[in-house]
């Protein structure tokens, strides 16, 4: 087989382009800390780059999305709290300091029916508590005020919710809906909507619910559906408490009837905190899940599209040495011929 010089120069000029083609691969890893820098050079990465990435970014608006659902069940936890915290006062300290025969004068009864008044007005306060411009016990109406306390003629006390009466039996099948009132927001659990619209319906095991229609924490109805019942309305029952007191014919069996009502009531925020407190700890498990996955798919990536700089470096410095390599040999290329020996 005979080689010729062109042929030997053309392998040449095409390994010697080889050479530099790695050694700009080489020098841009490095640069760029990437394994490809376009889709054509390495498609199946890119493509799972792609899907990862996607992956990332939903996973980081699910984590955005529990820390301010945290947020917002931080703000009712502390709102029910602090009524709780009222309750327990008026019912521990001033329900039963009243009954006390020593403070049964009709001056005192009055001093502590305008504590109870006081307390009715900060309960109503803690109702009507706003996070970021959204009540949170208004159900999934918050941009308006829940509850509203107004005062007949006759000194009777009217407490709405949402513009509903809370203690007129009348209103017990929309106030009994207004209770169920819910918020799903979608935490990533694979959300389940069926349905079409105007009729959608959410699978609650597939969301979570960030409503709490305070009806559900402070009481509505009466104690046996009637309008001469008592109150079940902690607010409400606040004010018949106060009027009780202010008697001057004080009824002890009436106002001790009273007292074990509101009690009830008290033990009902006590639940709720204590079902606040569950989905509190719901959501922190959450968000550590949501934080791992993040960690998790951030580590895949990196993988998947950067370059470990001890390996890109090697491969420069080897590919490097190779283009000069090549450079030195091109100097060798043209081997003595016949026509170097002739005279």
């Amino acid at each position: 087989m005979r080689i010729t010089t062109n042929a030997i120069l053309r392998n040449y000029k095409s390994n010697l382009g080889t050479s530099l083609k790695n050694l700009d691969t080489a020098r841009t890893q490095v640069m760029t800390h990437r394994k490809y820098n376009s889709t054509a050079e390495d498609p199946s990465s890119a493509l799972r780059a792609a899907i990862l990435e996607r992956k990332y970014v939903k996973n980081e608006d699910y984590l955005n999305i529990v820390k301010d659902v945290q947020s917002f069940q931080d703000s009712q936890e502390d709102a029910a709290m602090q009524i709780e915290n009222i309750a327990k006062t008026l019912s521990k300290r001033y329900g039963l300091e009243a009954l006390n025969g020593t403070n049964g004068s009709i001056e005192t009864r009055e001093t502590y029916a305008d504590a109870w008044r006081g307390a009715q007005e900060s309960l109503l306060l803690c109702l009507n508590a706003s996070y970021e411009g959204k009540y949170v016990f208004a159900g999934s109406n918050g941009k308006e005020a829940p509850f509203k306390l107004e005062k007949k003629d006759d000194g009777t006390q009217i407490l709405t919710y949402r513009g509903v009466d809370v203690n007129d039996p009348s209103n017990a099948k929309v106030l009994e809906q207004l209770s169920k009132d819910s918020l799903f927001v979608d935490l990533g659990f694979g959300l389940n909507v069926t349905g079409q619209s105007g009729d959608v319906d959410i699978d609650s095991s597939s969301a979570f619910n960030t409503s709490l229609p305070g009806i559900n924490l402070a009481g509505f109805g009466t104690s046996d559906g009637t309008e001469n019942g008592m109150p079940n309305n902690i607010v409400l029952l606040c004010g018949k408490i106060a009027d009780e007191l202010e008697k001057k014919d004080f009824d002890r069996e009436k106002y001790t009837e009273l007292l074990g009502h509101f009690d009830k009531a008290r033990n009902n925020v006590l639940e709720k905190v204590t079902e606040l407190g569950t989905q509190t700890e719901f959501l922190t498990t959450t968000k550590e899940r949501l934080e791992s996955n993040s960690i998790s798919l951030s580590t895949q990536i990196d993988n998947v599209v950067n370059i470990d700089m001890a390996e890109a470096i090697m491969n420069f410095s080897w590919a490097q040495y190779a283009y000069n390599a090549a450079l030195k040999v091109g100097n060798n290329i043209l081997t003595p011929s016949f026509i170097d020996f002739m005279n």
